[in-house]
């Protein structure tokens, strides 16, 4: 019997709420299905699970905190008898006792009642909501798709070689589900319920899917403010004034964080500057006949350079744990993303040395997009090897980055800028980026931090081999 438990989605996490369960009992997962939405104080996860087999029991409800490794669920081998008794209830670090949850479906509705009856002629597909989910993302109707698993059941297999099609209209009626997380946050946003497609179970409106919503005009009997509505906010400054209490617990987060690894990371700290004409005149062909969207910008070859290197100077990627340095047999670059209402994530991209430009571009979009509306996986979160930051947009030409733990280096690239440079005794004017490193001297040395800077630059200087 296993279990699916809080995870830890950083050094600075030490509680986590459930904010949507994606899976009910009965359901089969296999290993990285997205079974749980985690509310974090920097973002909302998608939890992946581990592991294959069948939920028996969810055992904290949605909208339950609790502390990091705390039981979530209860989960069988695939083919094992399921249990007769239920699992008794469970108390996490800080006093909480939770109850197992009886067998309903995840992100628990008002008022639910029973789905609509099938249309005269409409089939209702077998489908569990990991597959129901990434039908919707992939943009996939599932009315018309013919099941391989089996009894017909659609398989992730169907929805990923289906092809796409126009979801069918919105019909909104008296038996639209909303989680009470949702209905809070359409209250405070001012958004129309009713003008919402549900994404959740069974077509529930949860809270992911207000981020597609258009403000509306909330009727209200109320004299007039004296200040505009928040209804009436500029988008921008509505998502400040909703997320301030979130923006103020990342920022308390990240000072933990930040304050534990100056206090315990003995840092040092070294910087080069980095011809980047090379790399610039690479760029200019390359993005010569492409559309815009399709265009690799100077920071795809400045994380490729970074991971290249790093496969090489292993002693600065990994992680310090237990007094002792363990090197990853994997370079995942967290690239440090700020977020709209404030604060700062750094998710990975993984296996970074091994993608080409072109995926690197497509995956650091993604990932700062999904960043932004707080849609990010838990191993995004949980297990960047090292950390590029890259402030060259703000104008900044030099970052000396603080080391986030238990990682032990942090690379930062400023702006590409017209400098003097000096070549074959000849002074003229090239694009320049300065390059720093922080690291953890119980990790690494001087000599070898160095040979990280030196790595970098060489690769850029020959931006045709990334």
């Amino acid at each position: 019997m296993g279990e699916f438990c809080m995870p830890s989605l950083g050094a600075d996490m030490e509680r986590g709420r459930i904010a949507q369960w994606l899976v009910a009992p009965g359901d089969t997962v296999h290993r990285g299905d997205v079974v749980a939405v985690i509310d974090t104080d920097k973002a909302d996860v998608e939890a992946e699970i581990f592991e294959d087999g069948t939920v028996e029991a969810l055992l904290v409800p949605v909208g339950t905190e609790v502390c990091v490794g705390t039981p979530l669920a209860r989960v069988a081998p695939l083919g094992a008898e399921p249990a007769d008794a239920p699992t008794a209830p469970t108390e996490p670090a800080g006093g909480t006792v939770v109850q197992p949850l009886p067998p309903v479906a995840p992100d628990a509705v008002v008022a639910p009642v029973a789905p609509a009856a099938p249309l005269a002629g409409e089939r209702t597909p077998l489908v569990s909501p990991l597959v129901r989910k990434l039908a919707h993302e992939r943009g996939v109707d599932l009315q018309h798709l013919t099941g391989t698993g089996h009894d017909g059941t659609i398989t992730r297999a169907d929805v990923e070689h289906a092809p796409v099609a126009v979801l069918p209209p919105v019909h909104t009626d008296a038996r639209q589900r909303v989680s009470p997380r949702a209905r809070r946050l359409a209250a405070e946003q001012g958004v129309d319920l009713a003008s919402l497609r549900g994404t959740g179970p069974s077509g529930s409106v949860v809270a992911a899917d207000l981020d597609r919503a258009p403000l509306s005009e909330a009727p209200s009997t109320a004299p007039p403010p004296q200040s505009p509505p928040i209804a009436d906010a500029p988008r921008a400054e509505l998502g400040r004034a909703v997320g301030s209490d979130r923006s103020d617990a990342m920022r308390a987060a990240i000072a933990r964080a930040m304050a534990r690894s100056k206090r315990e990371i003995p840092h040092y700290y070294l910087g080069a500057d980095i011809d980047f004409s090379a790399a610039r005149a690479f760029l200019d062909v390359r993005n010569a006949t492409r559309p815009v969207t399709e265009r690799v910008l100077p920071v795809a070859l400045l994380l490729k350079a970074t991971a290249l290197a790093v496969r090489e100077t292993p002693e600065l990627n990994g992680y310090w744990i237990d007094d002792q340095f363990r090197a990853a047999d994997r370079v995942h670059i967290g690239v440090a993303i700020s977020l709209r209402g404030g604060g700062l994530v750094a998710p990975a991209i993984h296996d970074t040395d091994t993608l080409s430009l072109d995926e690197l571009m497509v995956a650091l979009r993604d990932l700062a997009g999904r960043a932004r509306r707080g849609s990010l996986r838990a191993s995004e979160m949980s297990d960047p090897t090292i950390t590029v930051t890259n402030l060259g947009d703000q104008g900044v030409q030099v970052v000396h980055g603080v080391i986030y733990p238990p990682q032990v280096a942090l690379v930062g690239f400023g702006t590409i800028a017209e400098r003097p440079w000096a070549v074959d005794g000849m002074i003229g004017a090239r694009p320049v980026v300065t390059a720093t490193l922080a690291a953890d001297h119980r990790a690494s040395d001087g000599a070898r931090g160095a040979r990280l800077l030196n790595l970098i630059d060489r690769k850029l200087q020959k931006a045709d081999a990334l």
